[in-house]
This record gives structure tokens, sequence and C-alpha cells, in this order.
């Protein structure tokens, strides 16, 4: 199978793309930058281009491209950019997608596990609404621009939790763990949906190949924990202690509104990958982490 990733030089793009191509498959990478074989040249503008051509008769386009929604404090600014960047690459897919003589059999296409907004306590599968806050307008926006793509082949939305591994979120909160100034964000209590990273993509390829898969799946391990439990996990993982906790008025200092994506959460349950009979590798936390930091 031939499988087109754009934002395929990320963290996850790059373990989707290694995987693929261990297990066969011809993958090429839509990328801003093109640094060797298989890189296709692409300016995410909402038209398609020269580039469009590759997802002829594709067995799947895969759609990661958007700046990072963690990587600096949310400005007006950098929130404009954060939707641009997700919504014109998206459309600039969807375009070209539905103007193939032959489309690509499924168009997978992400989102976020922030799409439910700060849900407490409350188990949230797929069925349950969307949040109001702004990354949850986000998703909504993410995959509202993806849902046309679905008139010209199977359309999978992808609401992604945290994701254990080398690189992502982890990398970036190792260093204060490794120093021992680890600890648990605010009161602790807030729900994490997560999972390690050779799940999501065992996930992402299974919902590429099944054709019962349609619509939104929660990419989360069936074990969401409290923000304290993360914490304690990713001590022991690192044999640091974690006992200094941040209060939510340093976070509200720090990175502004992004700190109540750190206070809140959602317990989010994988549902829809569970009842087409995905198995994780990883529904521990402790087993997860000692994995993702090794």
């Amino acid at each position: 199978m031939r499988v087109v990733i754009a934002g395929g030089s990320g963290f996850l793009g790059q373990a989707l793309a290694d995987s693929l191509g261990r297990h066969g498959h011809e993958v090429q990478i839509l990328t801003r930058r093109p640094r060797g074989p298989g890189h296709i040249a692409w300016t995410p503008d909402g038209d398609p281009g020269p580039w469009a051509a590759s997802l002829e008769g594709a067995g799947a386009v895969v759609n990661l491209a958007g700046e990072g929604i963690a990587d600096r404090r949310w400005t007006p600014a950098r929130k404009a950019a954060l939707v641009e960047s997700r919504i014109r690459a998206t459309t600039s897919l969807v375009r070209a997608v539905r103007e193939r003589t032959t489309p690509p059999a499924v168009f997978v296409s992400a989102s976020g596990i922030g799409y439910y907004g700060a849900t407490g306590d409350e188990p949230v599968d797929e069925s349950a609404p969307p949040g109001s806050d702004f990354l949850a307008q986000l998703a909504v926006q993410w995959e509202h621009a993806a849902a046309p793509a679905g008139t010209a082949c199977r359309l999978v939305l992808l609401r992604t939790g945290m994701v254990l591994g080398h690189g992502g979120a982890l990398q970036q909160m190792l260093l204060p763990f490794k120093l021992g100034l680890g600890g648990r964000l605010g009161s602790g209590r807030q729900w994490m949906p997560w999972i390690h990273v050779d799940d999501w993509v065992a996930l992402v390829e299974r919902l590429i190949a099944d054709e019962r898969a349609s619509g939104p799946f929660n990419l989360a391990a069936p074990a969401p924990v409290r923000n304290r439990e993360f914490t304690r996990a990713l001590g022991h993982a690192l044999s640091r202690p974690a006992f200094l906790p941040v209060p939510a008025f340093a976070l509200s200092l720090a990175f502004g509104e992004l700190a109540q994506v750190l206070l809140t959460g959602q317990r989010a349950v994988p549902h829809r990958a569970e009842q087409l009979g995905f198995t994780f590798a990883y529904s521990s936390i402790d087993v997860a982490l000692a994995a993702a930091v090794r």
C-alpha cells in the first residue's frame, strides 16, 4: 500500500512512517522542506498544488499537519497560528482528495482529545459532545475542515491524547523530573488521557486497514490517570523524587491560557477502538512510562 503523510516529519509522523516502511508499505511525506527520497514539497495554503498528484490512487492519506499546541505561550497571534496551520493544511488536502480521479481509499485526519473540553470525573467516549474552550473549538474546526473528504472516501478522525515516547510532550517534561524537580500540576486531580507511541502507531495502522473504521476515535489507553498518578509513575520510571507541586497560579503566570489545559482534563476512553477489537500493548501507566523513558 502507498501511504501519503502530511506532517510526516514530526514525532508521530516519523514513528508512523517508520512502522509502515518496516511492514512493507511505500511511504511518501508531504513536507515544506524535502530532505530525501519519498519527500514531496508542499505548501499547505488552502489550495492543492503540484503535490496533489501524489494522492492519486493512494491507499491512505494521513493528515498530521499543524503547529505544536504547547510549544509556546498562547498569545492571540499564537492561537491564530494554531488554527490557521491546521485549517489551511486540512483544506488543502481535502480539496486535493476530492479532485482525484481515483481518490485515496481512506483519509485519516488528526484531531485532539481536547475536543471534549474539561469534563471532570465523567468518563467520555466518542459520543460525547464538544466542549466550549479554545482547544475544544480548535478540534471542532479541524474536524469540520476534514469532513468534506468523507464524500470521496472513508474518513477517520484521530482524537489523540498525550503520546508517550521519545518525543512530544513527554520529552519536554523529562528534564525537571530528572533533576528531582518534578511534581503534580495544581491539585493533581485532573485526568490525563495518554497512549504509548507504539499503541498509537498500531491503532492508526489498524484504522487505515479496517474498512469498518470511520468517524472519530479516541486514541487513548483504556485507563486514563490523574495527574498525580502520572507524576508518581514518571518519577518512579526515572528513579527520581517527584514531590514538588507546581501551584496553579504559577502555571497561569508562566503559560497564560494554556495553563487551563494543564489544570483540567478529560477522562477519555477508547470505546470505538475496543469495539473494533483493538488490543493495547500498554494499558498500565507504569509500564508505558518505563518503556517510554528507557
